[in-house]
């Protein structure tokens, strides 16, 4: 028997190989747990058991067929009743708590034991307490085979995310009811989740926090404090594996910055024209599900079908970060460009046309058309899914209300625009006027002072119901004691005038940026400070000492030409603004588009610099991972968005509506 972290490594502590972010956690779920209980003493087909979590981990990085080829027959639910298998061995990821102990230890003690060798792997550290349980027991003790910490609960949602699973993170933070308890156990499940990664990758990060907005910080609410104390209790955790993990690095190797959701109040609302923020936002989609209709085989009525929009699918993968319109021109060529090339496609049209099929025509047709089909119903379905976009997006007008949005935010609007479109879009849904409000009181919090808000709640026609999303995004606000900033990124309703950030225009983008595709989420601009080293220590400070400066960042990438910002003169604008148009060219290789990215992704990860993670507490949006994604290819860094949930629009009016509620509950409450 054995107690440790698995001693193999594929990062850090001088490894060879430097892999991508999700192959972390599938190649430490398959080989290093599964396939290290496949010994000349075991029995080679086995059982495996795992709780409510742990089976969500293992489902995010694995398909059933690579679990089934490591030797596993059967997949079981701990808490469930299990028939008996003596002659088997079996592995259990488990969570170390109490109860999966006294489980666990219920089914291999006692004379007949429900399985015959027991391989124990703990997703995160297990309290010395629960290991002295277990030795007590001297019957289970000779049938242990392993015992182990994995040390991997977290939830690897895409090639550069993942998620803690905690949907309801930003109603326990930041909601109306005070339980201190409830929140600690919320940091603390963060905070454990959070260094797993960590752990898995053999990353010691440099870790950053948004510092408290309080000139005094014994007088911050306590809401301004929870991303330096998630930074404690994460560094709590990681410094301890400086000991306990074999080859653990001693030294930084990466950076991890940790904000809330209250630095940037509009990236959750405003839309967002990729792809796959549109499917999200537009769509009825329940995660990455998608169902529509297909014809159906018999000749009925049409059958409904399941599809996941993921990155086994190619298609989506290159025009997911697309624009839009960008996404449905290219899925457009590529319909017509697969029907002039594929041979099974040309002998259809031809035989349309009247013309006759020889015999070696229709062998060359059936041996192409299982290939053809797979192609043509992954173009099929996506070209669907944007014209069905588009359908949406001139039924709602969205270009106009995007327009304006973006303008809002750039400073290039103000009042006069937002009631002139209240007032001529009478029939704009609530979601879509409330989503406008929202941008408008971020950026203009004064116009929602004393009666104000009323009347225009009155003239957007929404209900008190409605406007307490409004009203609780102060929720969510710092204290109103404020030092001073070099950026307006907290959202403040009880001054005046809104302090201003400082904004540069991004040389090289301007000709390239499509219209409505103006916004960015300040996450990227933080990422970019970070980077060159210049995030400000009052407002971002360090858990653990001084992290690289862009000298030391240099030595491994090639450092880009510098950048000088210029100070915004727009009296309310948050962003810079930027030359945009609707049709840039589809094919310019910008750096940031699907097709440069995946270019990106396919050269060696040995020539990247260190990793940067950002951590943002109470869920992040589609344009956030995006930004990740753009910032990779241009930094040369690996940024890794990770966050409590990924938050989708319509979703997170509801949280936030939630946040006045003296109870915790979505049922029956909807925007």
């Amino acid at each position: 028997m054995s107690f440790s972290d698995s001693e193999s490594s594929s990062h850090g502590g001088g490894a060879s190989e430097y892999k991508c972010f999700r192959q972390f956690s599938r190649d430490r779920l398959l080989h290093e747990m599964l396939g290290s209980t496949r010994t000349e003493n075991s029995k080679s087909w086995k059982v495996l058991i795992m709780d409510k979590v742990t089976v969500k981990v293992m489902s995010h990085s694995c398909k059933m067929a690579d679990i089934t080829d490591q030797e596993i027959s059967l997949v079981e639910d701990l808490f469930r009743r299990r028939e008996p298998l003596p002659s088997m061995d079996v592995i259990y990821y488990i969570q170390p708590s109490k109860e999966n102990v006294v489980m666990f230890l219920s089914d291999m003690s006692g004379r007949e034991p429900l399985y015959r060798k027991a391989f124990v792997f703990f997703s995160s550290p297990i309290p010395k307490e629960l290991i002295n349980h277990i030795k007590k027991d001297t019957s289970v003790l000779p049938r242990i085979g392993a015992l182990r910490e994995m040390n991997l609960e977290y939830f690897p949602i895409d090639n550069q995310a993942f998620v803690t699973d905690q949907d309801k993170a930003l109603e326990e933070l930041f909601g109306n009811v005070d339980n201190s308890k409830r929140i600690e156990k919320c940091l603390d499940i963060m905070a454990t989740r959070i260094a797993t990664v960590f752990a898995s990758m053999k990353e010691l990060p440099s870790v950053r926090y948004r510092a408290s907005k309080a000139v005094d910080e014994s007088e911050a609410s306590p809401r301004d404090l929870f991303p330096k104390k998630l930074a404690g209790a994460v560094w709590n955790i990681i410094s301890k594996y400086k000991s306990s993990i074999p080859n653990f690095p001693q030294k930084e190797t990466c950076d991890l910055l940790i904000l809330d959701r209250s630095v940037d109040q509009i990236a959750p609302v405003i839309h967002e024209w990729t792809y796959d923020a549109m499917c999200h936002d537009l769509l009825e989609m329940d995660g990455n599900k998608y169902i529509h209709e297909v014809p159906s085989k018999t000749g009925g009525d049409p059958e409904r079908k399941e599809v996941l929009l993921e990155d086994n699918d190619p298609v989506w993968l290159e025009i997911r970060h697309t624009h839009i319109a960008d996404a449905s021109e290219r899925l457009s060529d590529k319909f017509s460009t697969f029907q002039s090339k594929n041979k099974a496609a040309q002998l259809q049209q031809s035989a349309r046309d009247g013309n006759e099929l020889s015999t070696r025509d229709l062998q060359k047709m059936v041996q192409a058309l299982p290939q053809y089909t797979e192609q043509m119903e992954k173009i099929s379905l996506h070209v669907e899914i944007a014209g069905k976009i588009n359908r949406i997006i001139r039924e709602k007008g969205l270009r106009d209300l995007g327009q304006l949005e973006q303008d809002l935010v750039f400073g290039d609007a103000g009042a006069k625009d937002v009631i002139n479109y209240l007032r001529t879009n009478q029939d704009a849904s609530s979601e879509n006027k409330l989503r406008l409000l929202m941008i408008y009181a971020s950026i203009y919090p004064e116009k929602f002072e004393g009666d104000k808000a009323s009347k225009l709640m009155q003239l957007a026609k929404l209900s008190q119901e409605d406007m307490k999303v409004v009203n609780n995004m102060k929720m969510l606000k710092g204290s109103s004691e404020s030092k001073k900033t070099t950026g307006s990124f907290s959202l403040k309703f009880n001054n005046a005038k809104t302090k201003q950030a400082a904004r540069k225009d991004r040389e090289g983008e301007e000709e390239e940026t499509w219209q409505l595709f103006r916004f960015f989420p300040l996450m990227e601009e933080l990422i970019e400070n970070l980077n060159k080293g210049l995030l400000p220590k009052n407002e971002y400070s360090c858990m653990n000492g001084p992290g690289p400066t862009p000298d030391s960042v240099s030595q491994r990438r090639t450092q880009s030409t510098s950048e000088t910002a210029t100070p915004s003169t727009n009296p309310h604008s948050i962003r810079s603004r930027r030359t945009a148009n609707w049709g840039r060219a589809r094919h310019s290789d910008d750096g940031y588009s699907s097709d440069s990215i995946l270019r990106g992704e396919s050269t060696d990860y040995k020539k990247l610099g260190r990793r940067i993670f950002v951590f943002m507490i109470g869920g992040a949006t589609r344009s956030e991972l995006r930004v990740c994604y753009k910032m990779t290819t241009k930094l040369k860094r690996e940024v890794i968005l990770g966050t409590t949930s990924i938050q989708e629009p319509p979703q997170y009016l509801t949280k936030l509506k939630l946040l006045s509620e003296k109870e915790l509950s979505v049922d029956g409450l909807k925007l």
